[in-house]
């Protein structure tokens, strides 16, 4: 669940980023009721068997059942725990259409909050899953050469979200607002967009490459949706 609104005095709109449906809006009548039917199911990101009576027009979809499978609870009342937990649930608010399922994002998406719940490890947690939200999107920046002229990878790459990825230090004063790279930077940047490899759960960055992976995949998010989340501000250290 990434998103809850009031509609009226006991009724909420929801959406749902759901497995095999892809992101969907329903009215529940009756949500706001303490003693309703959705009792204890309707929280923000949570995980919910659901039942819909589809709408074929432009109207919203109609939430018959919710039961609820599993809440979001970070341990220690964690606010930066639950701070990454609403900007997961904006980030896939504005970087999914409705009606598109993405099943292996949905599956990373449980995985996240779960890790999350039980973590010190934010930040990292987040790097990664910002990376995953852009591969299965379709708008993961190129890391492994520059996007312009195919030049391997060295010590002058800088990153262009406008680009969409690495530029040499040749093609940077054709890119729009490039930023230096450290080495370490990008070959942390390659192992965070691994699809299939673990090795960067075991990366240790000094606090300016974490900056510098922070200002990529952050950056590439700004670029994409025109604006910052509302809720980035609230994950700490903004990239610079």
């Amino acid at each position: 669940m990434i998103r809850l609104v009031d509609f009226s005095e006991t009724s909420r709109v929801v959406t749902f980023f759901t497995r095999d449906f892809g992101k969907l809006g329903a009215l529940a009548k009756g949500g706001r009721r303490i003693k309703g039917p959705f009792a204890g199911a309707l929280d923000l990101l949570c995980v919910c068997r659901i039942v819909l009576i589809r709408k074929h027009s432009d109207s919203l979809d109609l939430l018959t059942e919710a039961e609820l499978e599993k809440g979001f609870a970070p341990q220690r009342n964690s606010l930066q725990v639950l701070n990454a937990g609403y900007y997961v649930a904006e980030l896939l608010l504005e970087l999914t259409h409705d009606h598109d399922p993405h099943p292996p994002l949905f599956d990373a998406t449980v995985e996240l909050l779960q890790e999350l719940e039980s973590t010190d490890n934010v930040r990292r947690l987040l790097q990664q899953f910002e990376l995953t939200v852009l591969r299965e999107t379709g708008h993961m920046p190129h890391l492994e050469s520059c996007v312009s002229c195919s030049r391997p990878v060295d010590a002058s790459m800088r990153f262009s979200a406008a680009s969409g990825g690495l530029v040499c230090g040749a093609c940077a004063s054709q890119a729009r607002g490039p930023i230096r790279l450290s080495a370490g930077a990008v070959k942390a940047l390659q192992l965070l967009a691994d699809p299939v490899g673990n090795q960067w759960r075991r990366l240790r960055l000094t606090p300016g490459m974490d900056r510098e992976v922070t200002a990529v995949t952050r950056g590439s998010i700004v670029f994409l949706i025109g604006r910052e989340l509302r809720t980035a501000k609230f994950l700490g250290e903004s990239p610079s």
